[in-house]
């Protein structure tokens, strides 16, 4: 018999002997539950492959936030449909805090509204936690590329419609929105090729199997300083520390690109509210760790811990966004 099921006896034969309503003692037995919460480690789905952003991110908040729960936060990797078949999966696991998701802008704001059936809803499925960090998107080439800029890009583009090719994490996911609306914004047409994930995409890049990706700074980053790839733009407010001589998009005529994606914590939907109180108060201690903040600034990305109703909103808002986007640039739902 688990600790939860002894206490709800215990509670249900104490309220038989003081006439206590039953109601009252189960819920006085969830709340002694949740106080122990957790009791064993706790899986972390990332709905996306080992290497990109997403896995960067979540890999860095697992470290930290197992510290501050005092149990292991194991990263359980389930790429696939631009996010979508990690996302609907862990939306379908039981809500007792031992299964949390990555929910970001590109699994749970652009990918839920580029299909015409999407596999789950982001908001009702999905209980959120907190934002862990927004994230400056680069568009990248391979070292050994002819392209200098985002203009030669576009250039190449409207030379020869659909030839240009970029790779991205999977059909309905940001990487892919943002070429569409690259080329919704220059006037061009690229051809698009899905992966399970940014990482495979950036190996065929760097392989010379495509011409430029859409990518985000934390599975960019080292591939940039290292030499391997070229970054010709970046979506940020202003030129990045690390990055001085690579213009922003709005910088290079391309402002509708310029905003930075969130990429943040959540659990299926119907957790219990003490769990969440523990989860949220555990993050925003997990968020303020000089270690975790100097790592992810590290990546070009800023930390932004928010309570769980203003995570919601920062998802519902997001979504508003992205459709009256979609609708604007016309794209065809998959």
């Amino acid at each position: 018999m688990t600790k939860r099921m002894k206490a709800l006896k215990a509670a249900v034969a104490a309220a038989a002997l003081a006439g206590m309503p039953l109601a009252y003692a189960a819920g006085a037995a969830g709340a002694a539950g949740a106080g122990s919460y957790p009791e064993r480690p706790v899986r972390l789905v990332v709905p996306y492959a080992v290497g990109g952003a997403t896995d960067v991110i979540a890999r860095v908040a697992a470290r930290y936030l197992g510290e501050t729960l005092g149990q292991p936060v194991v990263v359980e990797n389930r790429p696939g449909a631009g996010g979508s078949t990690g996302s609907a999966y862990a939306a379908k696991q039981p809500a007792d805090g031992y299964t949390l998701v990555m929910m970001v802008e590109s699994s749970h704001a652009v990918n839920p509204n580029v299909y015409a059936k999407p596999a789950y809803d982001p908001v009702k499925d999905f209980t959120p936690i907190t934002n862990i960090a927004n994230v400056p998107g680069v568009l990248v080439v391979s070292a050994g590329s002819a392209y200098k800029s985002a203009k030669d890009v576009s250039d190449a583009a409207r030379a020869a419609p659909g030839k240009l090719n970029y790779g991205s994490s999977g059909n309905g996911g940001l990487s892919h929105l943002s070429g569409a609306l690259f080329g919704s914004t220059t006037g061009t047409t690229l051809t698009h090729v899905p992966y399970k994930g940014l990482g495979p995409a950036l190996n065929d890049l760097m392989a010379g199997q495509l011409d430029v990706v859409f990518d985000n700074m934390p599975s960019s980053g080292a591939l940039i300083a290292g030499g391997q790839l070229r970054a010709l733009a970046v979506s940020s407010p202003v030129r990045l520390p690390a990055l001085p001589g690579v213009p922003t998009y709005a910088e290079a005529g391309l402002k509708p690109m310029n905003d930075m994606s969130w990429y943040g914590l959540g659990a299926p939907a119907r957790l219990d509210p003490a769990i969440l109180a523990r989860l949220s108060e555990a993050m925003r201690k997990t968020l303020q760790k000089p270690e975790l903040i100097k790592t992810i600034e590290q990546q070009g990305a800023v930390v932004d811990f928010q309570e769980p109703a203003q995570f919601r909103q920062t998802v519902e808002r997001s979504n508003r966004a992205w459709s009256q986007l979609i609708r604007d640039i016309g794209f065809e739902k998959l």
